[in-house]
């Protein structure tokens, strides 16, 4: 994990939207090994879910440097609870009513809709 974040500051290439990707991609993959855990019974997931969540935080604190909390935390928590929906169906085999499809599109549409929205002053540059 050290090695990632090391990699990441020397780097210095990935831009907020790189960063906010990164951490909406390990927030997935942390909820993922939460159910793979069972109730943190086993080593493996449990261990790999608080290194994913950990790493999704840094990317969202990196992003948070140049954009607003309000964007940024809208499209990681929506598209992350997609991408878990997503990752329901697709590794647990979880059915999705039409209900529960609905409410995926209005989560992603929510998000589509922040990111229309957005105005100049929601990126901001920051001396962190």
């Amino acid at each position: 994990m050290e090695v990632l974040i090391t990699v990441v500051f020397i780097c210095g290439k990935l831009n907020n939207k790189l960063y906010l990707a990164g951490a909406i991609l390990f927030e997935v993959a942390g909820t993922t090994m939460l159910k793979l855990s069972a109730g943190f019974t086993k080593l493996l997931p449990s261990i790999l879910l608080i290194i994913f969540f950990g790493l999704s935080f840094t990317l969202l604190v990196l992003a948070l440097k140049t954009l607003s909390l309000s964007l940024a935390y809208s499209v990681w928590a929506g598209l992350g609870t997609a991408g878990a929906g997503l990752a329901g169906v697709l590794f647990f085999k979880e059915a999705l009513s039409g209900v529960n499809i609905l409410g995926l599109i209005v989560i992603i549409a929510g998000v589509v809709v922040m990111n229309l929205a957005k105005k100049p002053e929601d990126e901001v540059v920051q001396d962190v």
